[in-house]
């Protein structure tokens, strides 16, 4: 006889099921360990400018008792100024993961039970590719969607029409998830490419560049030429802000005002936003940090493929690399051994590589040497 289940007890009642099934995103560690390597979660190893730490230091006055600018007008402005648009064309959030979440209550329907068109259904997906960021199918459970993840080819490239066609993809989705350069492989996508795939899909489509100041390419220009679709970027990742969480939408002024009326109305905190507006003052200090993170992580690719290791080609500040002799397990066991933490995913397609954080030039050779040490004693 089947398992009978287990009775909820009274306070998991008062949680609603879909919640009690629910498992949560996992975040890369942040261990607070003397000495350690930090290459897990692709943070700039550079400290922000100069500019935004006083810029920070200045708005930390009496301003802390009073609520900050509820629109983020200034950033918003300064945003829209640098991409070319109008500030109604940006919505400015606690991150950029506070704008997908609110993403997929604005323009998702919750699944219902019984008989649906077509048409319905597609009001009730949220789709994605997989490997990609772990964030959207959590996203997609809270909510109560339908979800339709598809697999990207065994080299992570962008599907052509064809091949979409031919698989499970619902071009009518409500809701698209793009990681673009896509994580965890730090594959870059040709813009011409994602305009012939954003052409084609009906529903609201995000284009996630949460890394693409690493990338030769945006596709910026994509959200100015298709209303449904919208671009999503961060302060964190490449501009060392990951500790105030800013993060930013670009797209249609109807789709930014509906995004708009769902948001907290504090939603970005002030020392954010004035940390922020900083940033965009002082860009010629980040696109330095950009180069030597692009030239570091090119050759840390070489030095891996020397060894024998196979490297994706990437266009983010991470490599994801399979190594030669020893399973991917082992060689973050035995980084981590070394006081250096690296992020493994023990998920099928992916389990076989590291996700490796371009840190400094120190940092990289203390990788390095680490690294052709394990091999050496795996021989």
């Amino acid at each position: 006889m089947p398992a009978k289940r287990k009775s909820p007890s009274p306070a998991e009642s008062l949680v609603r099921p879909l919640v009690r099934r629910l498992h949560g995103y996992v975040p890369g560690e942040q261990p607070k360990v003397r000495g350690l390597i930090k290459l897990n979660t692709n943070e700039n190893p550079a400290p922000p400018s100069p500019k935004v730490l006083r810029a920070i230091q200045k708005a930390a006055d009496d301003r802390l008792r009073l609520y900050p600018d509820p629109t983020a007008q200034p950033l918003r402005e300064a945003i829209a100024d640098l991409h070319g648009c109008k500030a109604s064309n940006v919505i400015v959030g606690n991150g950029s993961d506070e704008l997908l979440a609110l993403a997929t209550r604005c323009f998702v329907e919750p699944k219902h039970s019984g008989h649906h068109s077509p048409r319905q259904v597609a009001k009730q997906t949220i789709q994605y590719f997989t490997p990609s960021y772990s964030l959207y199918p959590i996203l997609a459970a809270i909510h109560g969607s339908r979800i339709n993840e598809v697999k990207l080819p065994s080299d992570f490239s962008l599907p052509d029409h064809a091949a979409l066609q031919a698989g499970n993809w619902n071009f009518n989705a409500a809701l698209t998830y793009v990681t673009t350069p896509n994580a965890p492989s730090g594959r870059g996508y040709h813009t011409r490419d994602l305009a012939k795939f954003c052409e084609a899909q009906k529903g609201v489509t995000i284009l996630d560049e949460a890394y693409v100041d690493f990338a030769d390419e945006d596709a910026l220009r994509l959200a100015k030429r298709y209303p449904h679709v919208i671009i999503s970027r961060t302060f964190s990742k490449a501009y060392s802000l990951c500790f105030q969480r800013v993060g930013y939408f670009i797209g249609h002024p109807i789709l930014i005002a509906a995004l708009d009326r769902i948001r907290d109305s504090y939603n970005t905190n002030g020392l954010g936003q004035a940390a922020a507006l900083a940033t965009l003052s002082d860009l010629g200090y980040y696109r330095k940090q950009f180069e030597r993170i692009i030239a570091l992580r090119d050759s840390t690719t070489r030095e891996l493929t020397a060894l024998g290791f196979d490297v994706l080609p990437s266009q983010t500040n991470f490599i994801f690399a399979k190594p030669r002799g020893i399973t991917a397990g082992e060689w973050f066991i035995e980084l981590r051994n070394r006081n250096i933490l690296t992020r493994w995913f023990d998920k099928s397609g992916i389990r076989d590589r590291l996700r490796i954080t371009i840190g400094t030039e120190k940092e990289m050779e203390r990788f390095l040497t680490a690294t052709r040490a394990i091999l050496r004693n795996a021989e």
